[in-house]
């Protein structure tokens, strides 16, 4: 019996460039309706809590939801932003900082240019205790995370956003959501200008990985 090969190296570029989009979004070109659930369909096989596949999208192709939906991102991304400002101080100047800040200020400023709104859901109330919400929220991300990667692998790009869940009574009614239909992010969906994602910088594992007991080095 021959044991298939997985091409580790395309692999683990998709799962290291895969990063958060916002000024690298094509808003001019269209999402093909096939693309897209190709990404959706491959997310489905995420695991999840009891296999209980309790995570639900909405699309949002038509302008003016998008448009509507757009409109609470952009009211409460203002007022977060300038609050995130006032917080840096001298700090917003930092390089790295402000590359930050003015990317989450462009997608505020285009939210309702970009062709596609993915909503995550999942099907059920939010729970109240501790260890049920973690199981609530966390069956969902796996599925959001391999969304994401379909993307990337196909010249598509996003980013998992909460800002309009400010307001998310008003997004569930012009979603037409149900009360037992909890939202979890908005991610916008669109071609990217450019494939070539670099790595990101990050805490070298020793920092965040731990052996048998907190601060015990891995090796």
């Amino acid at each position: 019996m021959t044991t298939a090969t997985v091409d580790t190296a395309s692999v683990d570029h998709v799962l290291s460039t895969t990063r958060a989009v916002r000024r690298k979004l094509d808003l001019d070109r269209p999402v093909e309706p096939a693309v897209l659930e190709t990404c959706l369909r491959l997310s489905t096989y995420a695991p999840s809590p009891g296999n209980q596949q309790s995570w639900r999208w909405l699309v949002v192709r038509d302008a003016e939801r998008r448009a509507r939906l757009g409109g609470l991102f952009r009211d409460v991304g203002r007022d977060y932003l300038a609050g995130v400002r006032a917080q840096l101080g001298a700090a917003a100047a930092v390089p790295a900082v402000r590359r930050m800040v003015d990317s989450v200020q462009h997608l505020i400023d285009a939210i309702d240019r970009v062709p596609v709104f993915v909503v995550p859901c999942v099907q059920g109330e939010r729970p109240s205790g501790h260890v049920e919400a973690t199981s609530f929220y966390g069956g969902i991300y796996p599925a959001v995370w391999s969304f994401q990667l379909a993307l990337r692998s196909r010249g598509l790009g996003t980013v998992l956003t909460t800002l309009h869940l400010q307001r998310e009574a008003e997004a569930a009614e012009i979603l037409g959501l149900p009360a037992d239909v909890t939202q979890v992010g908005l991610l916008p969906v669109a071609y990217t200008t450019t494939t070539d994602f670099r790595r990101p910088a990050r805490q070298p594992l020793e920092s965040v990985a731990f052996l048998d007991t907190w601060g015990n080095p891995l090796s």
